[in-house]
């Protein structure tokens, strides 16, 4: 059976010497708490903590930092010597935060600081100019595209339709007409924006409303049915379609956002519909058949039930 020998791992004095503090640089203690207390106010430097060797004879000493508001903070003083020499000399004194400190959050840009609803009257949203969300719109030129059916021959006869009457036809115009131009007919179809919703940004915003009202939230999950069948559900134009709507129940907690299809709340329109309050029999009267009622009384000191005379005269009729 053979044995592995172990292979030794050669260390340098240099290595050795910088693990270990050098005694003098170690020992001028006093040395440094003089220097943190000529940097900081008087009474603010606390006890001392540690000492760390950084390299050949440099040493720092850490002392607590009692000043309000750094909490876990330590003065640190870096002290030093050269070689064969016996004088320990002041290298620098910082104030370091220690492993307890009290530190401030890490910065984020105002970009990614931002969260839904921080934005008030008045307040201005600057967009990068390569936002991942958005993606050049039309670009407001009057030539079409090399790969536009609208050719140059269909531009001309939309000039010509449209333009007024004048001296001679479009072309031959100094100053062609705007009304018939691609650019006019472009904005009065709402077509003229420099930039539109990319795909990116039309995934991230279906998302966002899935997230905030879709099928997996707690309302959808206990709704007697989804938004789809409801009368309240406002469809979305274009592709969203399928997917969207906007409620426009003002009892619903969806009242004007936009809600997933497969949303749904208590107050969908079809979920329990109130019957109709019984309405009451109208009432009957007998107009076919006469009461003959006296109006004086018998003879006999009783009512008679006979009628007496002649019906109209009872009645009070000459």
């Amino acid at each position: 059976m053979r044995r592995r020998r172990r292979e030794a791992i050669p260390v340098s004095a240099a290595t050795t010497r910088s693990r270990t503090p050098d005694r003098l640089c170690a020992e001028a203690i006093d040395l440094a708490r003089a220097a943190a207390e000529e940097a900081a106010a008087p009474g603010v430097v606390g006890e001392h903590v540690e000492v760390v060797s950084e390299g050949d004879r440099v040493v720092t000493h850490f002392f607590e930092c009692e000043e309000t508001g750094y909490r876990g903070w330590r003065w640190a003083v870096t002290v030093a010597r050269a070689s064969r020499a016996k004088v320990v000399t002041l290298d620098e004194t910082v104030l370091l935060p220690g492993p307890d400190a009290l530190l401030a959050p890490e910065w984020v840009p105002w970009s990614e600081r931002l969260r839904p609803g921080d934005l008030g009257p008045g307040d201005l949203l600057p967009t990068d100019a390569d936002d991942l969300r958005l993606e050049p719109g039309y670009t407001g030129e009057d030539e079409p595209a090399p790969n536009s059916p609208v050719s140059d021959e269909m531009a001309d006869l939309v000039e010509a339709e449209d333009a007024e009457v004048t001296d001679g036809p479009p072309a031959t115009l100094p100053l062609a007409p705007l009304r018939g131009s691609i650019a006019a007919v472009a904005e009065e179809l709402g077509m003229r924006r420099a930039r539109v919703l990319s795909r990116y940004g039309l995934h991230v915003a279906a998302d966002r409303w899935e997230e905030g009202y879709g099928a997996k939230t707690q309302m959808a999950q206990a709704a007697p049915a989804s938004c789809v069948s409801c009368a309240f559900l406002m469809p979305l134009a274009g592709s969203l379609r399928q997917a969207f709507g906007v409620c426009a129940n003002e009892f619903s907690p969806a009242d004007g956002h936009v809600v997933s299809l497969a949303y749904g709340c208590g107050g969908h329109s079809e979920a329990a519909v109130m019957p109709k309050p019984p309405r009451p029999a109208p009432h009957v009267h007998d107009s076919m058949n006469v009461d003959v009622l006296p109006l004086r009384p018998s003879r006999e000191g009783s009512v008679s039930t006979e009628p007496s005379g002649d019906g109209s005269e009872d009645l009070g009729h000459s």
